[in-house]
């Protein structure tokens, strides 16, 4: 029984652990896309943080996510918002993220 535990127990670490580099995977293009920055609505509260448009891969391209009005998840949280590197691969997106 104790063994069957532990094949248990390993089976799914690696499949926690599969799941976490797929959704890891770096995704590098020669040249990124154009940011088209879409207009601002008026905010629905003082409290909203507008969030930027992201880039999404979908296709095989990135795509304009557009942005939206959101309240923090958390109070003092602040959002970031995402920004293109480029490293000797090529350029990637860094999507933006909430945090203190």
């Amino acid at each position: 029984m104790k063994s069957k535990m532990v094949k248990l127990a390993f089976l799914v670490m690696l499949i926690i652990g599969a799941g976490s580099i797929k959704a890891s995977a770096q995704i590098y293009v020669s040249v990124h896309p154009a940011w088209h920055p879409i207009a601002r609505p008026v905010a629905p509260s003082p409290r909203h943080v507008w969030v930027d448009e992201d880039w999404a891969w979908r296709g095989g391209r990135y795509v304009a996510i557009g942005g939206h009005w959101s309240l923090p998840p958390t109070p003092g949280y602040h959002w970031y918002a995402g920004r293109w590197g480029h490293d000797g691969h090529g350029d990637r997106w860094y999507p933006g993220r909430w945090g203190r």
